[in-house]
């Protein structure tokens, strides 16, 4: 294999309903076993070149130490080596491979066909004996080949399908075509393009299918789940892009989860509006990267915008959608995950999740608070009556403004009245109490109880 170079397209989806044995649609995902282009995130248990036993049968990777990768190499377990002989994609090459027994001709490798792990809008390899041709539109060859450039030129010309050949050659056609088509193994497409070293395009008499709208920039996106590419992908984008995508698929609710998304600087930017409201519901760009898991947004149709600036060039993102009917279909969601209603004006990401029980807590917290205070005030009250039930007093001067308290000069004094239950207290001039008694019932306090009073009313 010689010097293998890390690169590796993270790719979005889960595999795809198949057209047979290794094929399948952009809009019906099916399980996949693999979220990057290339399968270096590939973990499953294929141990033969083949699928299901078929093929070759790979070394244990701790039995590979005379090469240059062995589990010896991968301590850490970055690239899933270990005490198992399963295929990896430990160096970024086009797609999984393993170590098998060397053969006479020095063959001491080979791809893996893993049906379940092929990127969402690739259909397959499929055979193409030119007579007629597999697709039947326009062709055209380049040295500067790649998925992308196939797809771009049969998406100018109309066309739903892209087939790239030979690592060099590419092909239009239409859905009519695959129902005459005829399956290959995968491993057959196995010619690097010409224009891309981490790139498949083809095989000798061999074409790799895929849908146009990869890496489209624009569309309209109605099918209850799929997938949503940057424009360009798997290539990186390009500066300048102003790309718009319209999300409303069957439901209530949206869940997005981001398999990819490497955007160049902050000027490079993502935003997720409300199709109905224009309100704008998240932005990601270079700086700030959408959050891990499952993102539920509470509309029933998005419009996705990407712009990037003069300088931009990345490989940009991939996400998967799915329509909820309700939206609290999933009312636990993930670890990672995060609902979103609408965003700050600046674009600032803005959740507002709060954690389960806490209105809950609050209104509990308010409902003690407010108990409390009423309990305290009515016990106030209470104590007040007792008080002037026990003893009532009316405080009157006898001439001037009132004045609460005893005078200030030396011609005043204050004479208190009591009866029982109540009582009150005239000012009067020294020695003239009788004459202004206000009635033959009272009778004056004891000098005790005055000189408690008089202390009482100068406190207040």
């Amino acid at each position: 294999m010689g010097t293998r170079v890390l690169q590796g397209f993270l790719l979005l989806f889960p595999l795809l309903q198949p057209r047979g044995a290794s094929a399948g649609s952009l809009h019906s995902p099916g399980l996949s076993e693999c979220f990057q282009v290339n399968g270096a995130d590939y973990r499953g248990h294929q141990n033969h070149t083949g699928p299901r036993g078929a093929g070759r049968p790979c070394l244990f990777w701790d039995q590979t130490q005379q090469h240059s990768y062995s589990s010896a190499s991968d301590p850490q377990g970055r690239w899933g080596l270990g005490a198992h002989n399963f295929c990896r994609n430990p160096d970024g090459d086009v797609q999984p491979w393993c170590y098998v027994a060397e053969t006479e001709e020095g063959i001491y490798w080979r791809y893996c066909d893993i049906p379940t792990c092929h990127m969402p809008g690739y259909l397959g390899c499929f055979v193409d004996s030119g007579a007629p041709p597999a697709l039947s539109g326009p062709s055209g060859t380049s040295t500067k080949l790649t998925v992308q450039v196939c797809l771009r030129f049969c998406r100018m010309k109309g066309y739903q399908l892209a087939g790239v050949e030979a690592g060099y050659a590419c092909f239009c056609g239409s859905e009519s075509d695959l129902a005459r088509g005829r399956l290959a193994p995968a491993t057959d497409c196995d010619q690097i393009c010409f224009g891309h070293p981490g790139q498949l395009c083809g095989g000798d008499g061999r074409l790799g299918i895929y849908e146009v709208s990869v890496g489209s920039c624009q569309g309209n996106w109605t099918a209850p789940q799929g997938v949503i590419y940057s424009p360009d992908f798997p290539d990186e984008y390009g500066p300048d892009r102003n790309c718009s995508w319209a999300l409303g698929p069957p439901g209530a609710a949206l869940e997005l989860t981001f398999r990819l998304f490497e955007l160049a600087d902050p000027r490079d930017r993502l935003e997720l509006r409300d199709a109905a409201s224009g309100s704008l519901l998240r932005a990601f760009d270079g700086a700030r990267p959408p959050p891990p898991g499952p993102l539920l947004l509470r509309a029933a149709a998005l419009l996705l915008t990407f712009r990037s600036d003069a300088r931009g060039h990345a490989q940009g993102f991939a996400l998967t959608y799915r329509g909820l009917q309700d939206a609290a279909e999933d009312p636990a969601p993930s670890k990672g995950s995060a609902q979103t209603t609408a965003a700050s004006p600046d674009g600032a990401n803005v959740s507002c999740s709060p954690r389960p029980g806490a209105p809950q807590a609050a209104m509990g917290a308010r409902v003690f608070s407010t108990a409390t205070a009423v309990s305290v005030l009515l016990l106030l009250l209470l104590s007040l009556l007792r008080l002037l039930r026990r003893r009532s007093c009316l405080l009157a001067p006898g001439k001037g403004p009132p004045a609460l308290g005893p005078s200030r000069g030396s011609r005043r004094s204050w004479a208190v009245w009591y009866r029982r239950p109540r009582g009150m207290a005239l000012p009067c001039p020294p020695g003239d109490c009788q004459a202004e008694s206000p009635d033959s019932s009272y009778r004056t306090l004891s000098v005790s109880s005055q000189s408690s009073l008089r202390s009482l009313i100068s406190a207040l």
